[in-house]
């Protein structure tokens, strides 16, 4: 059905202010002074005048919104096309950038960077299903809240089957960066359910010294205090003559940069740790400090398909300089530097400003750090067991 005259005037009115707007705000960042804003952060465009306002492409949107706002089954308001629009430009980018609401930052600048968190429940296996089930999900909790219940099966986090992994495995799938987010497959449900992970959990370093005389440190996540807490240990268990020292770093989401590289930094005497860059905020470069408190120690890192960030440009740096013998997975592959842009709303944009590259120049996003040896952890296998053979690889391993 065609609008009436008076209806289309009407709507045309619409666009043509829409169209307007727009091109007003473009003309704002092109020819406007840098100013502060009130978070702190300066608006850099604004000094780019020479660029060309893109007409064609503001026509092409208008009309696109416009044929939306009209013709979608379900009427939709304008804020919401809105926010829909803003959320597409930002998550579109890559798989880390994304639009927060005022609720959503609010949340997340309670966290502090560099905190590993869980979600709020357990999983438990079900021997008789066979299966993992929801236990201790309290009433009116956030999870409770989006449906979810005690006794309810989960078949995947994050498009991993549950079904042939143990509880270790399960529980580093659950474990991640505070704030960051899971999705979760309920059983019986064609849909997933987004959460967030709000429940800090504790990161002290695991110390196991094996028979063969080998100190594994496992390191969940990178802290302000974790390479002093390395040097602590390692220092500690000095005196039972070591062979060797292995970091398990499976499972570790990352955490603190500055961490990581102190934390490499103790192993290295100098060269390059991993260098940044940026195309708003420049390029940095993070060197090893002289020193030769641990170079005679035997070094062995283990990684899976989820250490990430932090945990991979430890990695990298230790491994290219022939410091390490790397076992395990190929990473996963995250290495960029986040940034908070907040906005006059309330909300804020979480974005992607630089890339970590590798003492060699590698890039580690999408990439990932391939170990030396190839050696994941095998399904029959126990901990323990599997622990016992990557030391020994360790120990025969010749850098």
């Amino acid at each position: 059905l065609l609008l009436k005259g008076e209806q289309m005037t009407q709507h045309n009115n619409i666009y043509r202010a829409l169209y307007a707007g727009l091109l007003m705000c473009w003309g704002h960042i092109l020819y406007a002074a840098p100013s502060p804003h009130p978070s702190g952060w300066v608006d850099e465009t604004a000094s780019h005048s020479s660029a060309e306002v893109p007409i064609d492409s503001i026509q092409q949107f208008v009309q696109i919104y416009g044929i939306v706002r009209d013709n979608y089954v379900d009427k939709k308001s304008d804020d919401a096309l809105f926010q829909q629009a803003i959320k597409g430009l930002v998550s579109g980018l890559d798989r880390y950038s994304r639009y927060l609401s005022a609720e959503e930052y609010r949340q997340l600048i309670q966290y502090t960077e560099g905190d590993l968190a869980s979600v709020d429940f357990n999983l438990n296996y079900d021997s008789f299903t066979r299966l993992w089930q929801i236990h201790d999900l309290k009433t009116g909790s956030d999870s409770n809240k989006l449906g979810l219940r005690n006794g309810q099966t989960i078949l995947k986090i994050d498009n991993q089957e549950l079904k042939s992994l143990n509880q270790d495995q399960v529980q580093g799938l659950l474990y991640g960066s505070i704030g960051s987010t899971l999705q979760i497959q309920p059983e019986n449900s064609n849909s997933t359910v987004i959460l967030v992970r709000n429940k800090k959990v504790e990161t002290d370093i695991e110390p196991v010294l094996l028979h063969n005389q080998v100190l594994v440190l496992k390191i969940r996540v990178f802290q302000q205090d974790t390479a002093n807490e390395i040097k602590r240990l390692i220092e500690e268990y000095s005196s039972t003559k070591l062979k060797a020292v292995v970091l398990d770093l499976r499972n570790n989401p990352g955490g603190l940069l500055s961490a990581a590289v102190e934390s490499a930094d103790l192993f290295l005497n100098q060269g390059l740790i991993v260098t940044t860059k940026s195309r708003s905020e420049g390029d940095q470069q993070f060197q090893a400090l002289p020193s030769n408190e641990f170079q005679n120690i035997k070094l062995g890192i283990l990684i899976n398909r989820r250490s990430a960030s932090a945990a991979e440009v430890f990695t990298a740096a230790l491994k290219e300089h022939k410091r390490a013998w790397v076992i395990g997975e190929n990473s996963y592959g995250k290495g960029v530097v986040q940034k908070l842009f907040p906005l006059p709303s309330g909300a804020a944009l979480q974005m992607t400003v630089s890339h970590y590259y590798t003492p060699n120049g590698n890039m580690i996003e999408g990439q990932g750090i391939q170990p030396n040896q190839t050696y994941p952890l095998p399904p029959e296998m126990k901990e323990d067991s599997y622990l016992e053979h990557v030391t020994e690889l360790v120990l025969k391993s010749k850098l």
